[in-house]
């Protein structure tokens, strides 16, 4: 295998962790939080925590760094309107995806106040709640418009 495929197999695979465990974790973290129930809502937002450490924040890492080696690899021009797009796009992905981990954190900790008898406020939880799922839209649709760009690459 050349080099070229090879980095392009681990750029595709690690957009397909990126992109899917995106939706798994927000998935599993609001079936949590609908759950009704403290310990299933903070296991929930334990796990997805930590899953976002693990494969979220690897994939995040590995996508740049191996897209600016086949872009390089490739011989395409950095400044084509389609990767400078992408590059914007990718960024508003990680605007919505660094807020969206402190507040599950924030979420987590809450639910564990929970469990542990400690008052806390719910309006505030369910404010925080709300916020993390909006955010998760904008960064939804920026990544299916990258997935868009990679396949198309329109002039």
């Amino acid at each position: 295998m050349d080099l070229y495929s090879l980095v392009k197999t681990v750029h595709i695979l690690s957009s397909t962790v990126l992109f899917g465990t995106g939706i798994g974790i927000a998935f599993f973290f609001l079936m949590g939080m609908r759950s009704g129930e403290p310990a299933a809502a903070w296991f929930a937002a334990r796990t997805t925590t930590i899953a976002d450490m693990i494969f979220t924040f690897t994939a995040g890492v590995i996508q740049p760094l191996s897209g600016f080696m086949l872009i390089d690899l490739a011989g395409f021009d950095p400044s084509e309107r389609w990767l400078i797009a992408a590059y914007v796009l990718y960024v508003v992905a990680l605007a919505c995806w660094l807020p969206v981990v402190r507040l599950q954190i924030r979420i987590r900790d809450m639910w564990r106040a929970k469990l542990d008898g400690d008052a806390i406020d719910d309006t505030l939880l369910e404010r925080r709640i709300r916020t993390w799922f909006m955010l998760g839209w904008p960064a939804f649709g920026a990544l299916v418009a990258v997935f868009w760009l990679m396949v198309a690459k329109p002039a």
